[in-house]
């Protein structure tokens, strides 16, 4: 297995010279029917009601933090295909520059696991809309055009492939998602030096269902409210 990278230095498709990885879909095709409508009517009225909400987000973060309020993220989605996801920005402008900002040790948190305890480049009002998940609005045109679910596995970047070892094929199976099993289950405790992030991403793709989804989607809204997310 080989995995390109992009013109523009983001995850490339998967490619398996062995079996095309189209094959290992095996969900019936009610589940992924009904999955698929309720994507394209929840993302529609969450773009609806939220377009004025997210245009004065955009408005502050622009105020606390010079830049484009929303930005484009490089992932690896469905099938291995390149997947450029869209978020409200909660970081500086050039959060990018990590050795700008984090010292060696969080510098190695963040290669291991793609996210910092106590990050010194989230703003401010950056910190308010991770706990509320109001940075994800922006993925729901991701949602209404196909290239996310609802819930799914989260997105990843290349470098977290490698944590699936032979899994990786399944994991690449279902469409990544806004929301999932790991974000509800333990967000901020599962890592994949213990793998036991891989095994609620992966259990989530093994028993996908419409009741799966739906405990999915409740654990989400407790999430929101309790604002436990990071």
């Amino acid at each position: 297995m080989s995995v390109g990278v992009g013109d523009e230095g983001g995850a490339g498709a998967v490619k398996d010279d062995a079996k095309p990885l189209r094959s290992i879909s095996a969900k019936s095709f009610g589940y992924r029917f009904v999955k698929r409508a309720f994507d394209i009517v929840f993302s529609l009225c969450v773009i609806a009601v939220g377009f004025a909400p997210v245009a004065l987000l955009c408005l502050i973060v622009c105020l606390e933090s010079p830049g484009s309020p929303i930005y484009l993220q490089q992932r690896v989605g469905h099938y291995g295909v390149p997947l450029r996801i869209l978020k409200l920005r909660t970081m500086v402008a050039d959060s990018e520059d990590v050795e700008k900002y984090l010292s060696p040790e969080q510098l190695a948190q963040w290669k291991s696991e793609r996210k910092v305890d106590c990050d010194p480049r989230v703003t401010r009002v950056g910190a308010l809309l991770r706990k509320t998940s109001l940075d994800e609005l922006p993925q729901f045109l991701n949602v209404l055009a196909g290239s996310m679910s609802v819930v799914g596995p989260r997105p990843v970047v290349e470098d977290e492939l490698a944590a699936y070892g032979d899994d990786l094929r399944t994991f690449l199976s279902a469409k990544p998602g806004i929301t999932g099993w790991w974000q509800v289950q333990a967000r901020n405790d599962a890592t994949y030096e213990d793998g036991s992030r891989q095994e609620l991403e992966l259990y989530y793709v093994r028993h996908a269902s419409l009741a799966l989804d739906a405990r999915v989607i409740a654990g989400t809204v407790c999430s929101i409210f309790k604002g436990t997310g990071k």
